[in-house]
């Protein structure tokens, strides 16, 4: 049985649920949980349950913020590289990354400050891909199709 695919320390991948075709990751096998960068963040209530409306910026250019809207997972204390404690909202969302199509779970905070506005960390990587630190943008470029659902 062949071992997990190789990707680069920085890839390209979709979240189709979110009408996200194309955003730049760093792969990060020290961090444990995903992060997505979100410029916009407001909870409200739908039929019982708790949903998140945000907006992404899936590109450099304003007019490649993508609104979204997902149900909460739940809240969590994330403790950051610098070993700050805050609280963010998490979502369970499809990843499409290197052909494979997988379920992650993504907290949503401010990472304007950051080179990657997506961070995938290792729980989502287990088990899937290996990083090799040596290697970047492994994969081609992903299709505008990449949002469509099978």
């Amino acid at each position: 049985m062949p071992g997990p695919t190789v990707l680069g320390w920085r890839e390209r991948l979709a979240l189709p649920q979110l009408g996200i075709a194309q955003l730049k990751a760093k792969l990060d096998t020290g961090a444990r949980s995903s992060a997505l960068h979100v410029e916009t963040l407001d909870s409200f209530l739908r039929d019982g349950a708790v949903w998140l409306r945000f907006t992404v910026r899936a590109g450099r250019h304003p007019a490649d913020a993508v609104h979204c809207e997902a149900r909460a997972l739940d809240r969590r204390v994330v403790t950051d590289t610098g070993g700050h404690r805050t609280e963010r909202w998490f979502i369970r969302s499809e990843i499409l990354l290197a052909g494979r199509r997988f379920d992650a779970d993504i907290n949503l905070t401010d990472r304007q400050h950051m080179l990657f506005p997506m961070l995938l960390g290792r729980s989502a990587l287990h088990g899937r891909f290996a990083v090799d630190p040596a290697r970047a943008y492994t994969q081609p470029r992903l299709p505008l199709a990449a949002t469509d659902h099978p």
